[in-house]
């Protein structure tokens, strides 16, 4: 248990995050030749990237139950996903041309 939490635990956080980047970026570029307008993929990519973390919450309650710790641990990924997410949106916002 202690190689997972000192080890591979802090990895992943880095990896959930740069995943989240990824797939919102892999979703909202696709979303172009596959001829969406901006008013579908944005919604698309920003979903795509959230789901990531739903699923992370639900993987980690499952494994670990809902002790204080893990409890914490899902509250503070949510918490990391409110402002990436908020920026995605902004970074839409901002490429909205690149979809006319």
């Amino acid at each position: 248990m202690e190689w997972f939490e000192r080890k591979l635990v802090p990895h992943l956080g880095k990896t959930a995050i740069i995943a989240l980047l990824i797939v919102f970026a892999i979703t909202y570029l696709v979303s172009k030749p596959i001829k969406l307008g901006y008013e579908d993929a944005a919604p698309t990519a920003i979903i795509a990237g959230s789901n990531h973390f739903e699923v992370a919450i639900a993987v980690a309650t499952t494994l670990f139950g809902v002790t204080p710790g893990a409890a914490l641990a899902t509250v503070v990924g949510v918490l990391t996903e409110v402002p990436i997410m908020l920026f995605l949106v902004w970074l839409c916002k901002r490429t909205r041309g690149f979809f006319s």
